[in-house]
């Protein structure tokens, strides 16, 4: 099944929870498939470990109730991975060139645009369907559409605005007896 069917059937599975969806992707090829689910709280850009739980019960459900009427959308055993996008986060919808406006990314290309195929710098937002980014050989103009891949870079800057959640019980151990 293709990203954008996998996409479509889990979307509406992270938005009744309250979550935006990040990236839905197949990874580990046929040696370790993986369907891995990047998701994130609108107001805090991440998830915890209770939502991660949450949202891996319901989209577990939902592929268990297609296998069940025949309709597996995913041929094979696979795990199922899902997580907050991480610091470093892939930029995957148009809208995060805005929103992380300010902070440097990486963009590898799908297609060669003024004699790239990759390109690193500030991002300085979006303009219609092109994202603007300024590197070391002045801004650079690359169409949405022509991102293959791309994330933010792990800076001083990104570390300072993205706070953690809650560092509350972060040194203390909680042991459970069976």
């Amino acid at each position: 099944m293709d990203q954008s069917a996998l996409t479509a059937l889990i979307e509406p599975e992270a938005k009744a929870l309250g979550f935006d969806l990040v990236r839905v992707a197949m990874i580990g090829g046929t040696s370790d498939p993986t369907l891995q689910v990047m998701a994130e709280r609108p107001d805090t850009r991440q998830l915890d470990l209770a939502d991660c739980e949450t949202l891996s019960r319901r989209i577990s459900e939902k592929l268990d109730a297609l296998e069940a009427e025949g309709r597996d959308p995913i041929e094979g055993g696979y795990r199922l991975e899902v997580s907050s996008p991480g610091i470093d986060r892939p930029l995957t919808r148009l809208a995060d060139y805005r929103d992380w406006a300010g902070h440097e990314a990486r963009l590898k290309l799908g297609e060669v645009v003024d004699g790239a195929k990759q390109v690193s710098g500030t991002i300085e937002g979006i303009e219609g369907e092109t994202v603007r980014i300024a590197s070391p050989k002045g801004v650079r103009e690359i169409p949405f559409t022509a991102i293959h891949s791309a994330k933010l870079l792990l800076t001083d800057k990104l570390i300072n605005a993205t706070a953690p959640i809650s560092t509350e019980g972060a040194d203390t151990f909680q042991t459970q007896e069976d």
